[in-house]
């Protein structure tokens, strides 16, 4: 009864106005728990929050919904198209029903290392990204954060050691189609299931596994539910940070840039956050107490890789034609460029 009344209170408060008593009231919202010492979208309200209220000097009030608390990605993403809500934490999968080609970011083994992923989202392919999005879907994008690293593979029927293992297993994706095509390609069964429910949707056998980063599963328990976990490293899809557009252009210049760099902060602490949970007894360790973790081989992920890059490369050319090619062409681009920059 108590978190019902919470709950009720919190959506109530969304719906109030913007501004109050003279202070605007920024409301930020996510799908994961207000934790910012163990999940990486707390982390990134919580600097944000702390940024933005100090150096407006007390003009932007930041009220942080997390949880989920106002609604599914969709709902939340219309509360900020509508200006009801005026920033969210957006997972790809969340946006990719206003912006599609949001997949591009999905492509699978795509990235060496995280420094080469941070340099392409944070150089002019993020730019590009984020202006398109704006022009197209009519969000303002703060950037690309963190959300929590490169993916691995849950599942409850059997240690996952090569594409073969996949198959009859009924793998939860979020709704990208993209992901969907990666996952029936290596052999298994998609299944889209919103955030909230994937807990209990492994628990109860709806599905049989899942795919995220270490830090994600960790933090949402899925080692209650799962058995097996294998290292793949096939993915790492950067949160999409939008914000209500006619919001942030009602803001003064200096107000822009406190909100801009307060992102640009926040992100680093997310990013910084996932990698210290990594290398911590909070990340792997944990899940390997009650999960037995697989580690592939050399020549087992290059099994992984020449299945699923193809399939990857084929699908945005055949459902998006000119601009998934184009897309997917700019995305590998900037990666070279990083990789040369970075020495590899």
């Amino acid at each position: 009864m108590k978190s019902r009344i919470l709950a009720i209170v919190l959506v109530i408060a969304a719906l109030m106005p913007a501004a109050v008593f003279g202070q605007t009231v920024l409301k930020l919202a996510h799908l994961n728990p207000q934790q910012p010492f163990d999940v990486a979208s707390a982390a990134m309200a919580a600097v944000f929050k702390s940024e933005v209220e100090a150096n407006s000097n007390g003009l932007i009030k930041v009220d942080i919904f997390p949880n989920g608390v106002l609604g599914k990605e969709a709902e939340t993403m219309v509360q900020v198209k509508s200006g009801v809500v005026q920033s969210f934490i957006s997972s790809s999968g969340g946006i990719a029903q206003f912006y599609p080609l949001i997949d591009v970011t999905n492509m699978p083994f795509a990235f060496s290392s995280y420094n080469v992923g941070y340099k392409v989202y944070d150089g002019e392919f993020g730019k590009e990204l984020a202006a398109d999005i704006e022009k197209k879907a009519g969000f303002k994008v703060l950037g690309f954060g963190e959300s929590g690293g490169f993916f691995a593979i849950t599942n409850t029927k059997r240690p996952i050691k090569s594409p073969a293992d996949m198959k009859g297993i009924k793998l939860r994706t979020m709704a990208l189609p993209l992901h969907q095509a990666i996952v029936k390609a290596l052999g298994a069964s998609p299944t889209t299931v919103a955030w909230a429910e994937v807990y209990t949707s492994l628990q109860t056998g709806v599905v049989d596994g899942q795919m995220n980063p270490i830090s994600i599963t960790a933090m949402a328990k899925f080692q209650e539910v799962q058995k097996y976990i294998t290292l793949t490293n096939h993915l790492y899809a950067p949160y999409v940070w939008v914000m209500n557009p006619k919001f942030y252009a009602g803001l003064s210049p200096d107000l822009q840039n406190v909100v801009d760099d307060a992102a640009r902060t926040a992100i680093l602490a997310g990013r910084g956050l996932s990698r210290i949970i990594d290398s911590s007894d909070k990340g792997l360790p944990a899940l390997a107490e009650k999960m037995q973790v697989y580690v592939p081989s050399k020549a087992e992920m290059k099994q992984f890789r020449d299945v699923a890059i193809p399939a990857a490369k084929e699908f945005m050319i055949a459902q998006y034609k000119k601009d998934g090619e184009l897309w997917v062409d700019k995305f590998f681009a900037a990666i070279d460029k990083a990789e040369k920059e970075l020495g590899y």
